[in-house]
């Protein structure tokens, strides 16, 4: 017997089962069974059957010993790959290098402590493809030590590689809090984690124009935000070999000092904004008309206050349609508080000047409102009332930030000074994937001030390639990619993402059917292509073994086909 395919034209072939007879001297054929509606596998059997080999199930020909996950560790592999990381971290290859390698992946893939790392990557395959397998947390914490003797190479390496003369160059200060109390660099501060009470550290970030990562300082928890900023100027042009640069920072980073002191360095620019208490002083000098906002949205100015500087007012209605709605719920909500003091007061519940004013300063200092009250206390009295002029005053400045630049025109013109000015989210969205979503910077459990700054530096590094992996994948997230639309719209209006991004968001699909990710979505997407280990069932220990991988569907397969388009 034996299995005769016949051409169909146009249709599938008919597949028959025959056997040949012969009668007298000639040969004949007899069809048995048509086969044609078996599949491919099927038919394949019938033919190993009728070669005369044995058959038996798929699983006793073969047993699976390991199964560890493999695509989200390719993908970062991959992407360093691209990147030329190793290289970026020592130009030679050694067994520290390969351990810092490996954290920075872990980290980016699963953030843990040290201990809980050296567990968790031999369930993948980054133990076997980092050569870290028989790395244990002590090895880690040498690693860690080797890599902070080498942050300042490394960061003048990566300034080098996305900096060019007359960059901007983007800064802001974060903090994160500590468990225990023995690290030097552990203070009490301004908490950004709304900690209050925990013991922290700072540490502040220079990216570029764009957000990507090029170097972090770490400081003490009470280190205030404008002390920060010169130290990076200095580093940045004595280290960094950087002497033409563009410094952007908030208006509680680049102090007067500061800025005085930037004035005489040849070289550098800035980018900050006004405090409100000064735009309500040009605006009472008369230097600002808030009348001109009412044809436009963006005008310059200037002021003997300012010497040397530009000065870019902006108005931005729904910002301040916002700042209104917000200030009325906090007065609304502090005069409910005021009246039920007042109405113990009035029932002879409270009395006494010194007390009435401790209940009275606990409530108005609550939403931070004490300003815009008139408030009258006596020994067996109180009244309230709200100051409309104050508050009518300050309601006219709503949705108004004034940028103060010394970038001449020639050089960015007003729209563009607002831009770079607001590029600053792009540190603060660096901020919130390093210590909440992705990375886990905090909290911080190290206990010596320069394991705390090599922790922080592995951090960043981590983030460094994910930013990269961000901007690859960012087809398949739902980041608008849009970019001719964000740099033509108008600077001073409410930001709105382009209708392809909206879609996207809307239908949380893609074009072609496939579900949109985040970026942790994603590689928890691609985790699940494993590598399989497998070998002869029953052979024994010492049998050889063959590993299998299982195949990406095609969202897996897009997404490590954008990782090989990374460049830099």
């Amino acid at each position: 017997m034996h299995i005769h395919v016949v051409p169909n034209r146009g249709s599938p072939p008919t597949v028959l089962l025959r056997e040949s007879y012969r009668e007298g001297s000639k040969v004949g054929k007899r069809t048995l069974a048509n086969l044609s509606s078996l599949s491919a596998a099927q038919i394949e059997a019938i033919r190993a059957a009728l070669r005369g080999e044995a058959l038996q199930p798929l699983t006793q020909c073969l047993e699976i010993t390991a199964s560890r996950s493999h695509g989200h560790m390719q993908a970062v592999g991959e992407a360093m790959q691209r990147l030329g990381f190793a290289s970026v971290l020592a130009s030679k290859p050694c067994r520290e290098r390969d351990l810092v390698l490996a954290m920075v992946a872990s980290r980016i893939a699963a953030p843990h402590t040290k201990l809980a790392t050296t567990r968790w990557w031999h369930t993948t395959t980054l133990a076997e493809d980092f050569g870290v397998a028989d790395a244990d947390e002590d090895d880690l914490y040498a690693a860690m030590d080797w890599l902070l003797a080498r942050q300042a190479t490394i960061q003048k390496k990566l300034t080098a590689r996305h900096l060019r003369a007359g960059a901007l160059v983007l800064y802001d200060l974060s903090s994160s809090y500590f468990e225990g109390s023995s690290c030097p660099l552990a203070r009490l501060g301004y908490s950004r984690d709304g900690k209050k009470g925990l013991l922290q550290v700072n540490y502040g970030l220079l990216t570029d124009a764009r957000g990507c990562p090029l170097a972090v300082s770490v400081y003490e928890g009470n280190v205030a935000d404008s002390l920060t900023l010169l130290p990076e100027v200095k580093r940045l042009r004595e280290e960094f070999g950087v002497e033409q640069l563009v410094m952007v920072g908030d208006r509680g980073m680049i102090s007067n000092k500061a800025i005085q002191e930037m004035r005489e360095s040849e070289g550098v620019g800035w980018i900050s904004a006004l405090k409100s208490v000064s735009i309500r002083a040009l605006v009472e000098q008369g230097h600002l008309q808030l009348g001109l906002f009412d044809e436009r949205n963006l005008l310059e100015l200037s002021s003997p206050d300012y010497p040397g500087e530009r000065l870019v007012a902006c108005r931005n209605p729904e910002l301040a349609k916002l700042r209104t709605h917000k200030r009325e719920d906090l007065l609304a909500a502090t005069e409910a508080n005021l009246q039920k003091i007042k109405a113990r007061v009035d029932a002879l519940k409270l009395a006494g000047r010194d007390e009435i004013g401790l209940r009275v300063g606990k409530v108005v200092n609550q939403y931070k409102v004490a300003k815009h009250f008139e408030l009258v206390i006596g020994d067996n009295a109180f009244t309230f009332a709200r100051k409309t002029d104050a508050i009518a005053a300050e309601a006219a400045l709503d949705g108004i930030y004034i940028i103060r630049t010394s970038v001449p025109t020639t050089q960015m013109d007003a729209s563009q000074c607002v831009r770079n000015y607001k590029a600053l989210a792009n540190v603060e969205r660096a901020f919130r994937s390093l210590k909440t979503i992705d990375l886990k910077v905090r909290p911080i459990h190290h206990r010596t001030a320069d394991r705390v700054r090599a922790h922080i530096f592995l951090c960043m590094l981590a983030y460094y390639v994910e930013w990269h992996m961000r901007e690859a994948w960012a087809p398949l997230m739902f980041a608008d990619t849009d970019q001719q639309a964000k740099a033509a719209r108008d600077p001073v209006a409410p930001a709105t993402r382009s209708k392809a991004a909206l879609a996207k968001v809307a239908r949380h699909m893609l074009d072609d059917g496939t579900p949109v990710h985040s970026f942790s979505t994603l590689m928890a997407e691609l985790a699940t292509i494993v590598r399989n280990t497998c070998r002869t069932p029953n052979a024994g220990a010492d049998a050889p073994t063959f590993e299998v991988l299982t195949t990406p569907n095609v969202q897996q397969q897009r997404a490590l086909n954008l990782i090989q388009q990374i460049r830099l």
